[in-house]
């Protein structure tokens, strides 16, 4: 074997280091016999710092190294250091490595370094890159420092094969005769061995809030190299009895957060507040709830998928409605009396009708090339499809309901006169049921005025008798569905009687009291009112209308498109999502409005 300036443990097995974890035995069984580079400090990115190399050799006590300096300056000047004693400790820089708990099972050394003997005099380990969770086996950095001190060969020594003539580290005791915690460490059994270490990981993880490992939201880094003996670089280290104080701190009812903790024991401790002058940087770093795409924050848009299925599509977009009207006191039949008496004609059957034109709706967006580049972690095109889809079809069942809302003239509305609202509709077309709040309260008290009905009772009962009369005069097809605001709703489901029940214990049972088979809300009725023909102003409450009876007419071309073109100018993306279509009620009265009138200020 060629000659070694000196040699030490690079790792020792089955000793509990200061973090809470032992290295176990042969956990770099592979590295037996590995020559690795020697190093100062771990600055590996330096070849300046590249110090000679490093023979390992696997243990049952751990891994230990036979050390060669090169010829280089650095490597003297290292040769020197050690030859007088300056610095006489190993450390190593491992990865791949594999833990359950507490126990590193697995690892790779890649690196065998000289560090200062006195940064740390116990076992200690350094992440640098860690994994999660208790049962995890995946890859993680590390520094690993024994606290043993290295022996040296003289030029002419060779060191023999046999592992018992090898040079092991002498550290039994402290100076005075006493036992170190590893000499005591060492007496125990191997079954002791465990229940010691199960015992301190149990501690840390209580210390450290259940788990010893960093967590998911963690730093990735430790904060110090505890390697590095410089005056200065020591300034920013946390003792273990700061710690302690800050976690106890944290776990004080009227705290509560780690980071508040540390603002309050900063402020408390001269020592802390100006041996961490950038505190935060000792916080973990920001991480998603939910990975890829934000989550959208809409109004509830499960009325508008079901305006979209349920109105009757038509493949003609300029649609025609035609009834005739047969209800004329003329058209009766008549008698016949006396023979030879002419017979009388009865009136003429008036026809209704009306046409309806298509009118484009669209959503227009734009995305700049560089940001759809930059945004790796979810597909931010389809995203923003996606919600341009959205918007178009709430605008649209909204125009199908109660209008788009915009004044007349505005240049972007969608006309009336394409797209009808029911709301808004001819009195021919939509019953505009007015609700009479004083006539339902009159009516349940009566006489008794004395009688207190709550104002939620007193509604739900005004608006069910307004729905219900108003249903005389209804001539639409099959089942009504009712639409109103989620208040309304709440309104009525919440009203009770003088004995304090709920009148309706349920939606559905709301619904029977309507005598319509499904209650939608619509967050978009909030606070609407229109201006009727004789100028009075009126708020909506609800509609109540089968979706069968409105048609939506378009043509082939005119569905739902989607359109984008690439500006280069401005390297920029343009997206467009369009329709073109009519909409109207088919049917006269096939609608009812309840309204309730605003007062006049």
């Amino acid at each position: 074997m060629e000659n070694y300036d000196f040699c030490g443990w690079a790792t020792r097995a089955n000793v509990l280091c200061s973090d809470g974890r032992t290295i176990m035995k042969d956990a770099f069984k592979h590295n037996d016999g590995q020559k690795v580079p020697l190093v100062w400090n771990h600055r590996h990115n330096d070849p300046n710092e590249v110090l000679g190399h490093a023979m390992l050799e696997n243990r049952d006590e751990g891994v230990y190294a036979y050390c060669k300096f090169n010829d280089t300056e650095s490597g003297k000047t290292a040769k020197l250091l050690v030859q007088h004693g300056d610095v006489d400790a190993l450390s190593i820089y491992a990865n791949q490595l594999k833990q359950h708990m507490s126990h590193v099972l697995h690892g790779n050394i890649r690196e065998v370094s000289l560090v200062l003997a006195g940064a740390n005099p116990e076992a200690y380990i350094e992440t640098v890159n860690i994994a999660h969770g208790d049962d995890s086996e995946a890859e993680e950095e590390a520094v690993i420092y024994t606290g043993d001190h290295i022996s040296l060969y003289h030029a002419d020594e060779t060191p023999k094969n046999d592992k018992e003539d090898k040079p092991v580290v002498e550290n039994t005791t402290k100076q005075g005769g006493e036992k170190t915690v590893a000499d005591v460490y060492a007496t125990f059994t191997e079954e002791q061995k465990v229940v010691v270490n199960a015992l301190v990981g149990m501690a840390l993880e209580d210390a450290k809030g259940g788990n010893t490992d960093n967590t998911e939201g963690g730093n990735k880094n430790m904060k110090h190299n505890v390697f590095d003996q410089d005056e200065y670089a020591q300034e920013n280290v946390l003792m273990h009895s700061d710690q302690m104080a800050i976690i106890n701190l944290a776990k004080s009812s009227n705290v509560g957060t780690l980071q508040t903790a540390l603002g309050i024991y900063a402020e408390e401790n001269d020592a802390l507040k100006h041996g961490i002058d950038d505190i935060e940087t000792l916080f973990p770093e920001y991480k998603d709830t939910n990975t890829g795409a934000p989550e959208t924050l809409e109004r509830d848009q499960t009325w508008v998928g079901h305006v979209m299925r349920n109105t009757h599509k038509s493949p003609i977009s300029r649609i025609r409605t035609r009834q005739a009207d047969a209800r004329i006191a003329d058209l009766r039949a008549h008698g016949y009396k006396n023979k030879g008496d002419e017979k009388t004609v009865s009136g003429n059957i008036k026809l209704i009708s009306r046409t309806t034109d298509p009118q484009t709706i669209y959503r227009k967006d734009a995305m700049h090339r560089d940001d759809i580049i930059d945004i790796t972690d979810f597909d931010v095109v389809n995203y923003q499809w996606t919600i341009m889809r959205h918007n178009l079809e709430e605008e649209i069942a909204r125009a199908i309901l109660i209008g788009d809302g915009r004044e007349e003239g505005d240049e972007m509305k969608i006309e009336e006169t394409h797209v009808r609202s029911i709301w808004n509709d001819d009195d021919l077309y939509t019953i505009h049921a007015e609700v009479d709040l004083e006539a339902a309260r009159a009516e349940l008290q009566g006489t008794n005025t004395g009688a207190n009905f709550g104002e939620n009772y007193i509604y739900a009962e005004a608006i069910i008798s307004a729905a219900l009369y108003s249903r005389e005069n209804y001539k639409g097809s099959g089942s009504l569905e009712f639409y109103c605001t989620p208040h309304l709703l709440n309104v009525m489901l919440l009203a009770r009687d003088l004995n304090g029940r709920r009148i309706y214990s349920s939606k559905s049972d709301l619904a029977a009291a309507l005598n319509v088979t499904a209650i939608h809300t619509v967050e978009q009725f909030e606070g609407q009112t229109r201006t009727a023909g004789d100028g009075s102003k009126k708020k909506l409450l609800g509609i109540f209308v089968n979706l069968k009876d409105y048609r939506i007419g378009c043509t082939k071309g005119g569905e739902i498109t989607k359109f984008d073109q690439f500006d280069i100018d401005f390297n920029q993306y343009k997206y467009l999502i369009e329709t073109r279509i009519s909409g109207a009620l088919d049917r006269v009265y096939s609608a009812i409005a309840l309204e309730e009138p605003v007062a006049a200020g």
